[in-house]
């Protein structure tokens, strides 16, 4: 039982860290050169390189963290994105005022996003993913016998075979 509330829960966790950049990744990628434009405004080098990797990080990361695939190698590149983005997007130390609260704040959730990544990378996607099916999760185990039969036998209890 605790462990499909586990699993349960890891699921839940994946699908809470892909929502916070699938749905912006989707946008982008309807529009990479508008987006690539933004950036270019910024004064950002590159800015149509920039904006296709940034493209592709926030569309195939959530999905393969939705999919529980290569969860260290998404987790930590998902964790480098967030924690870059952070650092480049909201750079707060630049302005004043409520201005700079507002940019501390979106850079403080980035840092928090990189560290679910992270622990994302070092936990893993749990049994209800690709990752725990093609590993071979095992399945539930059946209910032990209940307290009544196993007295009933005169205080020795049967052995028991385990499934391997």
């Amino acid at each position: 039982m605790l462990a499909r509330a586990n699993d349960a829960t890891l699921l839940a966790a994946r699908l809470l860290l892909a929502a916070a950049l699938l749905p912006t990744g989707i946008a982008r990628a309807l529009n990479v050169s508008g987006f690539a434009l933004t950036l270019a405004g910024a004064g950002m080098p590159f800015p149509n390189a920039v904006a296709t990797t940034a493209v592709v990080v926030q569309v195939f990361g959530p999905l393969a963290i939705i999919l529980g695939v290569l969860p260290r190698l998404t987790g930590l590149a998902l964790a480098l994105f967030a924690a870059a983005t952070a650092c480049v997007l909201h750079a707060f130390w630049q302005f004043t005022g409520p201005a700079l609260v507002a940019e501390r704040t979106l850079m403080l959730a980035d840092l928090g996003l990189a560290g679910g990544y992270l622990l994302y990378a070092m936990t893993g996607p749990g049994a209800w993913s690709w990752q725990g099916w093609r590993m071979g999760a095992p399945a539930p185990r059946a209910k032990p016998a209940s307290k009544s039969s196993a007295k009933s036998g005169g205080g020795r209890r049967a052995p028991q075979v385990r499934a391997a």
